[in-house]
């Protein structure tokens, strides 16, 4: 069954451009070395009235929105041995020492994620 990794993280809208640029290229690579989906998603309905907002677990700040992003392979093995192959990749680097990020690297919440339902 397929797996898949996950990212949600703030970025202030002012950086949305940049950030589209950066992960239109990261996806670029990612399926490149055999990913078979990536997603980046920015927030537009975020004011829900059930359950917990991701605002409220991510507290943006002024001028940030949330983006839900996810990366999907065949199996926690695929997902390793494409992940070895990003990571080698001089593209990725070369993107990183472009200049700041668009983000705060620290604030990203991530995770990888085994199919538990796909229909």
């Amino acid at each position: 069954m397929n797996y898949v990794d996950g990212f949600v993280l703030p970025v202030p809208k002012k950086n949305l451009r940049a950030y589209r640029r950066m992960s239109a290229a990261a996806g670029k690579v990612w399926r490149e070395h055999g990913a078979l989906q990536y997603v980046e998603a920015v927030g537009d309905d975020l004011k829900v009235k059930f359950g917990t907002s991701f605002t409220k677990i991510m507290k943006p700040k002024r001028g940030e929105t949330i983006v839900f992003s996810w990366i999907v392979y065949k199996s926690r093995a695929h997902r390793d041995q494409v992940n070895k192959k990003v990571m080698a990749d001089p593209r990725l680097g070369q993107m990183m020492e472009k200049g700041p990020m668009p983000f705060d690297v620290k604030r990203m919440v991530y995770g990888g994620f085994k199919y538990l339902v796909d229909v």
